[in-house]
């Protein structure tokens, strides 16, 4: 096999990995940040996963009436 070629492939393979690792520490302090604010709710004001879930979903209707006036 080539060195330079061999150089090149543990180089790309280097920086797809590191890539990987920054997105799934990424993905995981997301995940955690989003565990806790949602658990926080539910003890401090009784709000329940549910209701975030909830509030979610009708977070773009609420979005459309606020740009168009409705109340």
């Amino acid at each position: 096999m080539n060195p330079i070629l061999l150089i090149a492939a543990i180089l790309v393979s280097w920086l797809v990995f590191t890539w990987l690792l920054r997105v799934v520490k990424t993905t995981l302090k997301t995940a955690f940040l989003l565990a806790l604010i949602v658990l926080g709710l539910q003890v401090v004001v009784g709000i329940g996963p549910d209701q975030v879930l909830q509030a979610v979903l009708d977070l773009p209707k609420v979005v459309q009436e606020l740009l168009s006036g409705q109340s």
